[in-house]
This record gives C-alpha cells, sequence and structure tokens, in this order.
C-alpha cells in the first residue's frame, strides 16, 4: 500500500485535537497521541500522572533530547501504523521542531491540521473533562498554557496546512473533522465519499 499522509494536529489544551482523532478513528485511520511518550516516562519512573510531572518530565525530555525529541521517539510506530493503514493521524504536536521531525522523516506526505478555539471555552472544556493529565485550576490551566507556547506551539498552529476553527458544538467540530478527513482520503484515491 502506498504511503498517503501523516496527519498532525496541533492546537493548545481543550481545542479539540483529541475529538478530531476520535472521528479519524471512526474512519479507521489509526491515531498516535504523542503525549503517551511522555506518560510512558513518567510511569517507567514510578510518579503520579498530573500535570505537574508531565509538564516536569515533557520538559527534561526537550532539555536532553532538543525540541523534536518527542516526534522522533514516536517514529518507530508511526511507520508502523503507515504500512498496516497508508494513513495515521498524529495527535499533539507542541512545535515545530516536530513538525520538522516529521517533515524530515515523511516528506511531502505529511499535513498539519491547527485546532482552534478561544482560551475561555477551552479552560471550560479543560474544567469539566477532568482527564489526568489536565490542570486543576485557572492557575494550572494558565500556567499549561505558558509552558506549551515557551515549547513553540503558537508557531507550529500558526503554520499549519489547515484550520479547524472550534467555537462551536462538539457535534460541529466532529462534522468539520469528518469533512476534512473525507476529502484528504477522496484526494488520495482512497474512494470513500
Amino acid at each position: 500500500m502506498r504511503i498517503l499522509k501523516v496527519v498532525g494536529l496541533v492546537g493548545l489544551q481543550g481545542a479539540g485535537k483529541t475529538e478530531v482523532a476520535k472521528v479519524a478513528l471512526s474512519l479507521g485511520i489509526p491515531c498516535i497521541r504523542m503525549g503517551e511518550v511522555v506518560l510512558t516516562e513518567i510511569r517507567k519512573r514510578g510518579l503520579e500522572i498530573n500535570e505537574e510531572n508531565v509538564g516536569k518530565v515533557a520538559n527534561e525530555l526537550r532539555e536532553k533530547g532538543g525540541k523534536g525529541i518527542v516526534a522522533r521517539l514516536c517514529l518507530p510506530l508511526i511507520r508502523e501504523k503507515l504500512e498496516e493503514k497508508g494513513m495515521v493521524v498524529v495527535d499533539g504536536i507542541r512545535a515545530m521542531e516536530e513538525v520538522e521531525e516529521l517533515r524530515k522523516a515523511f516528506g511531502k506526505d505529511v499535513v498539519i491540521v491547527g485546532i482552534w478555539a478561544s482560551p475561555s471555552l477551552r479552560y471550560s472544556r479543560i474544567a469539566s473533562r477532568r482527564r489526568e493529565d489536565d490542570a486543576e485550576d485557572y492557575e494550572g490551566f494558565i500556567r499549561k498554557e505558558k509552558r506549551e507556547l515557551e515549547w513553540g506551539v503558537g508557531n507550529a498552529l500558526s503554520l499549519a496546512d489547515f484550520l479547524l476553527i472550534n467555537e462551536g458544538t462538539l457535534e460541529e467540530l466532529r462534522e468539520k473533522a469528518m469533512e476534512f478527513f473525507r476529502r484528504l482520503m477522496r484526494d488520495e484515491g482512497l474512494g470513500r465519499s
């Protein structure tokens, strides 16, 4: 099977990246969550998974291996999924260096999709979903925003190939994501419409 696309998802916390990834999964496209690399490292160290430890370990990985390290660590799994399915979604890009790692490995077959929502809406989503690596309060939310912006997520988002605005309902985001993936698959000759 010809390698078709690596679809990288970038956006700040609560923007809707994981929901877009779920739409891809519903279409049979495998998804790799980049943050899983950090969570695996936290588990290896025997630490509790929380926002503070995620930030600390992610910073340490980037200090030792550079800002593209998380993407580099994901490359073997991305290659494996591409061989199986011909397309893969990479959820959670946080820096241009990660985009560069993907482009170095897969060239023009990389498509970056930005997902954007306003900070107040994203915070309300974070406060209601309560994922184990989410901030516990508004101060933690802002602390995580600053950390991810320092990593370069804003640069990666501003240079995305496509942008999905997520200011409406979950169903509206799912419809936008479904349309995007169907168009992408049609463009690549998979014949789904």
